[in-house]
């Protein structure tokens, strides 16, 4: 679901993506937009059978005994369809909220421990460096835990959530080798990997392809570089942002070819190729951001292609 879409037409979209068969729908919890349980829970009492994942609550923002809470009582009441991302949180923005520790490993560790801990309906672990639950127990909990995923990019970070989490969030881009990378640094077997990518289909490839353009702005950065490492033209694409003057000039002239290989634009069979060349490398819920400028009319389209 868009960070920014209107709020008058946030349970509508819910309701398309349902009513046009994708099994799952990603709310977005970014600093100055919208709260990620609020629009959850919104959302799931909205539908009927759609899973709501959660992508991601930042583990500095949220005491872990609450956090527990909230997704303990949206699985209660939707059991089966709810997925819990937790993750660092964006640094600038974690930054501003006074709420970016020395050690985000650290915390996201000990946090992420605590939560399933106390999903589980045990007391909590014992005090760390960050999180103080110890002994807490939440009554109130579900049948089974939701599925607990973490959004991180990095070497280190995937390899603590292979030790802590049921799976990952890779946000975008999601290329095939980056997600292949991921998988085989997370050290528990059949992870839950959910991957992002911009997305948008039109009956020409290119046209769609530079819809998602504007997406892309922000790859060339430095916190973007664990995605592009594994990929056969990282070194050329970093010359290439060096070369730009603007993120902007960055993206509107990325080659096709890289448009392609990061992001899920083209026609109807192109992005169907893509997808699928994700879920060889190891993903097992691939999300498609619309970047078309409707994104209720852009689910339709997006549909004919997960109906293939």
């Amino acid at each position: 679901m868009p960070r920014d879409l209107p709020a008058d037409r946030v349970l509508t979209y819910a309701r398309r993506a349902e009513q046009l068969g994708f099994e799952e729908l990603w709310v977005v919890e970014d600093l100055g937009f919208r709260g990620g349980v609020a629009q959850a829970g919104a959302v799931l009492a909205a539908t009927e059978r759609i899973t709501v994942g959660i992508g991601i609550l930042p583990a500095g923002a949220r005491n872990a005994a609450f956090a527990a809470m909230e997704l303990a009582t949206l699985t209660q009441l939707f059991p089966g369809r709810v997925i819990a991302g937790i993750g660092h949180g964006m640094p600038d923005w974690m930054r501003q909220a006074g709420a970016r520790p020395a050690s985000p490993l650290t915390l996201l560790r000990e946090y992420t421990i605590a939560v399933r801990t106390l999903l589980r309906g045990e007391p909590g672990p014992a005090a760390g460096r960050y999180v103080a639950v110890e002994g807490v127990v939440i009554g109130e909990t579900p049948t089974t835990p939701p599925p607990v995923v973490l959004g991180v990019r990095g070497p280190k970070s995937i390899a603590m959530a292979g030790e802590v989490a049921d799976g990952l969030l890779l946000a975008e881009p999601c290329a095939p080798p980056y997600v292949a990378d991921a998988v085989s640094r997370f050290a528990a077997p059949s992870p839950i990997v959910v991957t992002y990518d911009a997305a948008a289909v039109a009956g020409d490839g290119r046209a769609a392809r530079d819809l998602v353009r504007p997406g892309l702005a922000w790859i060339g950065e430095p916190d973007w570089a664990p995605h592009l490492a594994p990929l056969p033209f990282a070194e050329a694409l970093a010359r290439h942002r060096a070369a730009a003057a603007s993120r902007e000039e960055f993206a509107a002239t990325l080659p096709d070819e890289w448009v392609r290989e990061l992001s899920l634009a083209g026609t109807p069979d192109e992005v169907a190729e893509r997808i699928a060349a994700r879920r060889t490398a190891g993903a097992t819920s691939v999300v498609l951001l619309p970047a078309e400028p409707d994104p209720l009319d852009a689910l339709t389209r997006l549909a004919h292609v997960i109906s293939r």
